[in-house]
């Protein structure tokens, strides 16, 4: 079952893939009754004006002038038997005297400075990954420079001897261009494209293609094939079972792969254990 998808997220996911949305001016005949929720545009997105910056607050704070009615008017006589009283008292009274009647003022730390909130663009995430399809497998693949495999790279080398290993033609097929996150570069996206936003698309992706075509079996290839279609906490060689994706099989990159020969030992181990799941129908 397909998870739902809000309506402005569909349009702005369709629009990204460059396929036109219509709908008819009026009704036509025979034809299904159209939802309202389809005719409604979604509202802009207010955006807010930035704050207007905050003045520093000075350190050094002129003490306030003593105004002329606070000076004592008492005989001389009286001036002096109050001053004799506060030589003869303790010092530790008369401090804490003072203390207690001087204001405390709030300290500004200048040394600290002040913590701003991490902009939207750093929680976006960024990858490129590559669907195929080998036989009834599916293989989503991380692409480390964004560019689609050549026949002549030695990741996609590696890849066919990882198909011919595990019983699967070693001509994996594309499945379109690679999936490119963010969806909308260098302009203003009017919705979500976090890392939320981008595994429903990943998922969405896997499950049409599961629908289209008989699938035994899926392959996640390097940690963002991993994350983005739901389990990044599965270890290299290890299967997992998905929600409405069927059983999973997590691999290292092939560009560890390439650089730790000793890995492709332990990959050839865990695939003996696993690749009935791609030559025979789950019973």
């Amino acid at each position: 079952m397909s998870p739902v998808i809000d309506e402005p997220q569909r349009r702005a996911w369709l629009s990204a893939m460059q396929v036109d949305v219509w709908l008819p001016r009026q009704t036509l005949p025979f034809a299904a009754p159209s939802r309202p929720e389809l005719l409604v545009l979604p509202a802009p997105v207010p955006v807010r004006p930035a704050a207007a910056p905050r003045r520093p607050v000075s350190a050094t704070v002129p003490p306030p002038k003593r105004p002329l009615s606070a000076v004592s008017t008492a005989p001389p006589a009286q001036q002096a038997a109050a001053l004799k009283a506060a030589l003869q008292a303790p010092p530790s009274a008369t401090a804490e005297t003072q203390r207690a009647a001087a204001p405390v003022a709030p300290v500004e730390s200048q040394d600290t400075p002040p913590v701003t909130p991490a902009p939207a663009a750093a929680l976006i995430p960024r990858f490129s990954l590559q669907l195929l399809r080998a036989g009834a497998c599916l293989l989503l693949v991380s692409l480390p420079t964004g560019e689609a495999f050549a026949r002549r790279d030695p990741g996609y080398l590696l890849l066919r001897d990882l198909l011919r290993a595990a019983g699967l033609p070693d001509s994996p097929q594309p499945l379109g261009e690679p999936i490119r996150w963010p969806m909308l570069r260098g302009r203003v996206s009017h919705f979500d494209q976090g890392v939320e936003a981008a595994q429903r698309y990943v998922c969405t992706v896997l499950q049409a293609q599961q629908e289209a075509t008989l699938t035994r079996g899926l392959w996640l290839i390097g940690a963002a094939a991993r994350q983005f279609a739901g389990a990044p906490q599965v270890a290299d060689g290890q299967s997992v079972r998905l929600d409405g994706l069927g059983t999973a099989w997590a691999l290292p990159d092939l560009e560890s792969l390439l650089e730790r020969p000793a890995l492709k030992g332990e990959l050839w181990h865990h695939m003996r254990r696993e690749r009935h799941r791609w030559i025979f129908p789950d019973e």
